[in-house]
């Protein structure tokens, strides 16, 4: 019975963990993309800041994909709404503790790390609504 419900549930999260894998894989090819620009452009610290902060938007929503995509169906509603809360709260834990090594551990710099990351957070909402369809 177990294995029945899992199933269900798999096939019932299966689009939308689809869609969310498809957005980190744009992210992620963005933040290359943005890296090698800024290490060719600038140099190779602009690109480990570059990278620092691509990571802080990519690892943190991979974890939360984990989460958001754990349980479907209206009969576990409860439990999907639990596993979104916690995976809101460890996404924003996650980010914060790599902006503190990215600022503290690597001296990154500081508009290039937030610009990064504001480009692949949106190039992840952007790819969301790309893909939809």
């Amino acid at each position: 019975m177990n294995k029945l419900r899992d199933k269900v549930t798999n096939r019932l999260t299966e689009q939308g963990l689809n869609l969310a894998k498809k957005g980190i894989l744009v992210q992620v090819v963005i933040a290359l993309f943005l890296s090698l620009f800024l290490g060719v452009l600038l140099s190779g610290h602009a690109a480990i800041s570059a990278l620092a902060g691509a990571m802080a938007s990519i690892l943190p929503t991979c974890i939360f994909t984990l989460f958001a995509f754990r349980y479907g169906g209206a009969t576990q509603s409860n439990l999907v709404a639990k596993s979104f809360s916690q995976g809101s709260k460890v996404k924003l834990a996650l980010t914060t503790i790599l902006f503190v090594i990215a600022f503290a551990g690597l001296n990154a710099l500081p508009i290039i790390v937030f610009i990064s990351y504001a480009v692949t957070t949106a190039s992840h909402s952007l790819a969301m609504l790309c893909f939809d369809k």
